[in-house]
């Protein structure tokens, strides 16, 4: 079934994430809760309606997610190829020969700008493996279909990533989630002490891989996608984890500001928190969710 919703005009998929944002929106009080809790924390100087009216928007973009990853997974290479244009690739054709680390971010776009960029250029990508073993078949097998290069790895292996650095490949990764206290410093995001992964510095130093961030961003009036391809980040690391991590949320929040609606906004980026600090979801234990 999703295969056959992912074979309609994209134009028609676009209308259809509407209504069903809208049934998220209705029914997903935990994910409307943290989403909110989010907006707020982030934006503590927009009003109330605007806060709202971000979630609405934020909503939709995320039920858009579910249309773009079938897109993503399902579609052939010569069709994905019109919905996007690319600035950028010049950096990491600069790099052939050295490892890349690819810093994505969660934006609700993800699997549909990792699929972009797999057509551009041969990539390798960090997955969490799902717990249902069909979904997971069919995540593995969509995320490396453009690719035949391709090599999806599961997150925590590090030994895989560790040789496809090293070989001059290009592996996709994204740090900007909370994953807990264990591999973390604790950092500002948007002026909230986060705790913020070291990991990206470390991999870039075993490596000896270079750190290039990537966005991609769905354009307004049903026009497609934009991916883009920044400069590597110059002296990182620089040897000081708290530096390097304040660097990467930093950059994570500029690319956030210039579209807000698109970020996934229902992970709770605040729920591992400094020792003594309060929780600032207010979920009770048996709702708290990733």
């Amino acid at each position: 079934m999703w295969w056959l919703i992912s074979q309609l005009p994209y134009r028609i998929q676009l209308i259809l994430a509407r209504p069903f944002g809208w049934l998220m929106l209705l029914f997903g009080r935990r994910r409307r809760h943290i989403a909110l809790r989010n907006l707020e924390l982030c934006f503590p100087d927009r009003s109330d309606a605007e806060h709202r009216r971000l979630l609405r928007e934020n909503f939709y973009s995320t039920a858009m997610a579910f249309f773009e990853t079938g897109i993503a997974w399902f579609w052939s290479r010569r069709r994905l190829r019109r919905l996007f244009t690319i600035e950028g690739l010049e950096h990491l054709e600069a790099s052939k020969g050295q490892g890349v680390l690819l810093m994505a971010m969660h934006f609700t776009t993800l699997d549909i700008g990792a699929s972009f960029m797999s057509i551009c250029c041969s990539i390798d990508g960090m997955y969490r493996p799902h717990r249902n073993l069909v979904y997971d078949f069919i995540q593995h097998r969509g995320r490396g279909r453009h690719n035949p290069e391709s090599d999806p790895m599961p997150r925590d292996d590090i030994r895989a990533m560790m040789r496809a650095l090293k070989k001059g490949r290009v592996v996709w990764y994204a740090p900007d989630q909370d994953y807990g206290r264990k591999r973390s410093v604790f950092v500002p995001f948007f002026g909230i002490e986060a705790a913020s992964v070291t990991a990206t510095a470390k991999f870039s130093l075993l490596g000896n891989a270079r750190v290039i961030p990537f966005t991609h961003t769905r354009l307004a009036g049903g026009k497609g996608y934009k991916v883009t391809v920044y400069p590597p980040l110059e002296n990182f690391p620089c040897g000081d984890d708290r530096a390097d991590a304040r660097r990467i949320n930093a950059f994570v929040e500029a690319r956030i500001l210039e579209h807000p609606q698109q970020y996934m906004w229902v992970h709770r980026r605040f729920k591992s928190r400094p020792p003594g600090a309060e929780d600032l979801y207010g979920l009770p234990p048996k709702h708290r969710t990733r």
